[in-house]
C-alpha cells in the first residue's frame, strides 16, 4: 500500500540530529499535527510485500513496514521520499498490524528513512514479537532503541554518504555540514552490536571507502563489548538502479573478497530496478 499524502518531516529530522531520539520522535508528531495530520501511529510510506532484497537474509519472503522521516540526508538515498522530500500516512498500530497480518509472511522488515527516530517503533516491534514474527530493523546506527529487534541491520554512513553541494540531490548543499557531524554515533553502535544480532552493512562506492570502513570497525571493535566478526560485516553496492549497479557492484564484490567481508546483493533492484514497492 504506497501512500503519498505530502507532509514535509524536515522538522522532525532537525530534531532527531539535535536531541535524544525520544525528544526526536515526540517533535516527529508535533510537527506533523501542525500540518493537520494524526500525532498517533507513525508516519507510513509504504507497507508492502516483497523479497528481502539485502544482508545476510536476502531472498526471504518479507512485509516492508517503511516509515517516514530521517535524521540524515545520504545524497544516494533510495527511499528519496523519506528523507529528502518526506511522504507519508499516519497510521495506528492496529492499522499497520492488521495490513501486515494479510500477507503471508513470518518476517517483516521496519524501515525507512531512519525507523527508529519514531518512539512508536518500539510499540510495533514489541506487538510483532508477541505475534511470533521474526523482525529486522533497517536503521544507520545513531539511535538505540530497547526493543525486541531480531536482526540489527546497521549501516553506517560512510564519509562518501555525505551530501556536498556537488551531490545535493536538491542542489543546496544545506544538509553537508549537519549529516556529517551526525552520520557515526559510536555510543549508539556499540549499544546496538551489544544487544542484539547485528550486521553491519555498508554501502562501498569504491576502493576509498575501505580505510574508513576499517578504522571505523577497529574502534567499534574496541568500544564494543560484544565481539564482531568479520562475517558480520557486508559491502553492499552503492546504487538504486540497475544502471548504476552495473557500474558498482563488480568492484565492491572483488572488495569484498579481497577484505575476507561479506558481499551483499541488492536483489531488488536487480529484479525490479527502482520500482516502489519492492
Amino acid at each position: 500500500m504506497p501512500v503519498s499524502d505530502s507532509v514535509d518531516l524536515e522538522n522532525a529530522a532537525d530534531a532527531a540530529a539535535d536531541t535524544a531520539a525520544d525528544t526526536a520522535a515526540e517533535n516527529a508528531t508535533e510537527a506533523d499535527a501542525g500540518d493537520g495530520g494524526s500525532t498517533e501511529g507513525l508516519p507510513i510510506n509504504e507497507l508492502f510485500y516483497s523479497l528481502q532484497g539485502e544482508g545476510t537474509l536476502a531472498g526471504v519472503p518479507s512485509v516492508f513496514v517503511r516509515t517516514s522521516g530521517c535524521n540524515l540526508r545520504c545524497w544516494f538515498c533510495d527511499s528519496y521520499h523519506t528523507s529528502w522530500e518526506p511522504t507519508h500516512a499516519w497510521l495506528g498500530l492496529e492499522e499497520i498490524m492488521a495490513e501486515i497480518e494479510s500477507h503471508d509472511a513470518d518476517h517483516v522488515v521496519l524501515t525507512g528513512g531512519e525507523p527508529l527516530i519514531h518512539e512508536e517503533s518500539v510499540a510495533l516491534l514489541e506487538a510483532l514479537d508477541e505475534r511470533g514474527y521474526h523482525t529486522t530493523v533497517e536503521t544507520n546506527g545513531t539511535i538505540y532503541r530497547d526493543a525486541p529487534i531480531d536482526l540489527a541491520s546497521v549501516s553506517p554512513k560512510l564519509e562518501s554518504s555525505t551530501p556536498t553541494a556537488e551531490r545535493d540531490p536538491k542542489g543546496e548543499g544545506e544538509w553537508e555540514a549537519r549529516h556529517e557531524s551526525d552520520r557515526i554515533d559510536m555510543d549508539a553502535l556499540a549499544r546496538l552490536v551489544e544487544d542484539y544480532d547485528v550486521q553491519l552493512k555498508f554501502v562501498v562506492t569504491d576502493a576509498e571507502d575501505m580505510s574508513e570502513i576499517l578504522d571505523l570497525l577497529a574502534e567499534l571493535r574496541t568500544v564494543a563489548e560484544a565481539p564482531i566478526s568479520d562475517d558480520d560485516v557486508l559491502l553492499m553496492p552503492e546504487g538504486a538502479t540497475r544502471e548504476r549497479l552495473a557500474e558498482t557492484r563488480n568492484r565492491v564484490a572483488d572488495l569484498a573478497m579481497e577484505y575476507g567481508f561479506r558481499y551483499t546483493p541488492r536483489l531488488h533492484v536487480d529484479l525490479w530496478n527502482d520500482a516502489p514497492e519492492t
